[in-house]
This record gives C-alpha cells, structure tokens and sequence, in this order.
C-alpha cells in the first residue's frame, strides 16, 4: 500500500509531521489548530475547521468523506462556544462524523482546539 502526503501551500507546521496522509483509501488529518485567526475558541475553531476543509479538498474528498473527529479543548469550559461552531460546520451534513471532545493538558502555540480528522475515500475503497 502506497501513501501519498497531503498538504496545502502556506501550512503552518509545528513540529516534524505530515498534514495529511492519504492510502488505502483512507485520509488521515493531523490535528489542526489556528491561533492566527483570533484569540477566543470560536474564530480559532472556525480557523481550524476551514483548514481542515482545505486539507479535505487537497485529498479530493469533502467534508462528508469524514467518519471521525476529535477535539482537543485547552479548557473544557469553551466545549459549548466550540460546539456551536461546529455544529454549524456539520449542520448539513447527510451523516454527522463520530466525535468524541475532551480537555488536553496543553495545546500546540497556546492554542484554544485542535481538531484531528479521519475520512475515507469512497473512490479508492
């Protein structure tokens, strides 16, 4: 089995690892954060969503090749801000991704959430 990288130019990496891994048709995201986009967890979980949209995009998939997500949360207090956005982002959705969400310890730049991703693609089953 052959895996090919995904990746979106521009990306913003932090640490040694792979954006996106594409084989056996499945499509593994790392888990994405954007403290760019603002300092409260609903521009920083939009920011993270839109990153995965790209990185989906950039395997040939979209949003709705997604079986699982998780999010991280920095504090378990913002889980009801960030599912509000999320919500939204999987509102129309055919079949809504299983998700578990959970407080980590410390995030990756500060950050608010990391969301991680699994999908599949249906083309290369």
């Amino acid at each position: 089995m052959q895996k090919k990288a995904i990746s979106v130019d521009g990306g913003k990496l932090y640490g040694p690892y792979t954006p996106g891994v594409k084989a056996g048709g499945m499509i593994w995201l790392s888990g994405q954060i954007d403290v760019d986009a603002g300092d409260d967890i609903k521009t920083q979980t939009a920011g993270a969503l839109a990153k995965i949209d790209a990185l989906l995009e950039a395997a040939g998939v979209n949003r709705e090749a997604i079986c699982f997500a998780q999010v991280l949360l920095d504090d378990m207090n913002d889980y009801a801000s960030m599912n509000e956005v999320y919500g939204a982002w999987v509102e129309n959705m055919e079949i809504k991704p299983a998700r578990a969400a959970f407080e980590a310890g410390a995030l990756p730049a500060n950050a608010k959430v990391e969301i991680v991703v699994q999908a599949i693609d249906s083309n290369n089953e």
